[in-house]
């Protein structure tokens, strides 16, 4: 059984186009959201998208200038006491 009625489309082919880059290279050709320029897929949807003020980028301290300086005291101190080590096990007695 075939359906004998045409669909009308014409509105969902004039609506705006999303326009993100796809992994193939070319553009998405879902429809945009209503008022956004990209589909639900790409970032139009509430809620989608980073956190404001960008939180997912918030340090850790690992690489701050105190914590590196003390990581060259730790550093230094293991090496004096290696030398120390070899010359306990080199000197007789």
């Amino acid at each position: 059984m075939s359906a004998n009625h045409i669909r009308n489309t014409s509105a969902m082919s004039a609506s705006p186009r999303c326009g993100a880059g796809t992994r193939g290279g070319s553009a998405c050709r879902a429809p945009a959201l209503r008022g956004k320029l990209r589909c639900r897929m790409h970032g139009g949807a509430a809620g989608s998208g980073a956190p404001w003020g960008n939180r997912n980028a918030q340090k850790h301290g690992a690489f701050t200038g105190e914590r590196i300086a003390e990581r060259r005291a730790i550093q230094a101190l293991l090496g004096e006491t290696r030398k120390l080590l070899v010359e306990m096990k080199s000197t007789p007695g």
